[in-house]
């Protein structure tokens, strides 16, 4: 494969046969839509959506010393992680900064004295988390291997998704809960069901061979079909989880800021025994973040029609008092909404005055707390 060339996933047949919009997402050729992609959205919010997600990153992290070493590598108290559970944590620099979002699942133990995880990271750092972890590896019993092309990665998203997926599988989908992983046959299929989500709706996560791949996305079309159930591309995620307040690498998180500028310091564990890297950097964060805080992630809901992008300036008396990370129309609000990093004068609900400049115009914005979607339970 020449390094322009893009990767694509073993669903890419099924994409084109579909009549996607395809687009380039960290070297991967991805589905961008199918086709509304606010009818793809309102889909997920009230009946279900199927999403391609096998760009993702898979690593899996095995041996006598594996709790050890992540608990090094990574921010998080990964040893205290029950088997089949699954953790939101972060992969830092030495420095602080956040090199990646992750999530760590805790799989059944291979064998005795050994310890079995998947992490799986963002495409578009899938290959730094790999170095960084196998860098980190020097000196612990435990083996770093590179899964990316040992999975393909389904998900099954909204209301409806839980009575399609039982439809498919014997698995016990009442007992799994958030932020969980169990084994299990869907649609005659080994997989690793999942149920983390990323879209602000309940919804599973389908852990595949890439060679079972199709025939699962037509079982689980067919067996949607009654449910309203739709193909999903990656735009509408992206319209989900900013309305869900859900973090984007790249948007809200990068190297230049620590979980502590991010809002997400909780994800740090500084009571897990040893070190870990980043330690020291991240204790002077979590000091500096008490005394001088951080500019605060908000929300912001447009007055008007104008949407905001990553990167335009906040505003307000005239000063510019932070900047929009993530910005799009919501189709569930039905006005455009952003996420902004702000300076904590100006981050209350209700503050008034502030605006967005969008292209030497300001326009008025209300500041509001995340998430601006939470499903009811």
């Amino acid at each position: 494969m020449s390094s322009t060339e893009l990767r694509r996933t073993a669903l890419d047949a099924t994409h084109r046969a579909l009549g996607a919009t395809m687009t380039d997402f960290a070297g991967w050729d991805m589905p961008l839509r199918y086709g509304s992609e606010r009818e793809e959205h309102v889909a997920v919010r009230t009946r279900a959506g199927l999403f391609d997600l096998s760009h993702m990153g898979e690593i899996t992290v095995t041996g006598p010393q594996a709790a050890e070493l992540l608990d090094f590598a990574l921010v998080g108290n990964i040893g205290s992680v029950k088997p089949g559970r699954a953790r939101y944590t972060m992969i830092c620099r030495e420095d602080g900064g956040i090199l990646d979002d992750l999530i760590v699942y805790r799989l059944g133990e291979p064998e005795a004295g050994s310890s079995h995880y998947m992490v799986v990271a963002n495409a578009s750092n899938a290959q730094v988390v790999l170095d960084a972890l196998t860098e980190r590896a020097a000196g612990f019993d435990a083996e770093v291997r590179d899964d990316r092309d040992a999975y393909a990665l389904l998900a099954v998203q909204g209301p409806e998704s839980p009575g399609i997926l039982a439809s498919l599988t014997d698995a016990d989908l009442d007992g799994l809960k958030y932020y969980a992983g169990l084994p299990g046959t869907v649609a005659g299929v080994p997989a690793l069901i999942a149920r983390t989500g990323y879209t602000g709706e309940d919804g599973f996560e389908l852990f595949v061979k890439p060679e079972h791949a199709v025939g699962l996305w037509e079982a689980l079309t067919k067996a949607g079909e009654g449910a309203g159930l739709v193909p999903c591309g990656l735009s509408c995620r992206d319209t989900l989880r900013l309305e869900a307040g859900m973090p984007l690498y790249g948007n809200e998180l990068s190297t230049a800021l620590t979980p502590f500028d991010a809002g997400l310091g909780r994800v740090v564990k500084f009571e897990k025994e040893g070190d870990f890297v980043g330690r020291a950097a991240l204790t002077e964060a979590a000091e500096r973040a008490a005394s001088q805080p951080p500019r605060v992630l908000v929300g912001l809901v447009a007055e008007g029609r104008r949407v905001p992008r990553a990167g335009y300036p906040v505003v307000a008396g005239g000063e510019v008092i932070g900047e929009v990370t993530s910005g799009a129309p919501s189709p569930t609000l039905g006005k455009p909404i952003a996420m902004a990093y702000v300076d904590p004068a100006h981050a209350a609900p209700g503050t008034e005055g502030v605006g967005v400049d969008i292209r030497g115009s300001h326009e008025p914005y209300e500041v509001v707390a995340l998430p601006f979607y939470k499903r009811q339970k």
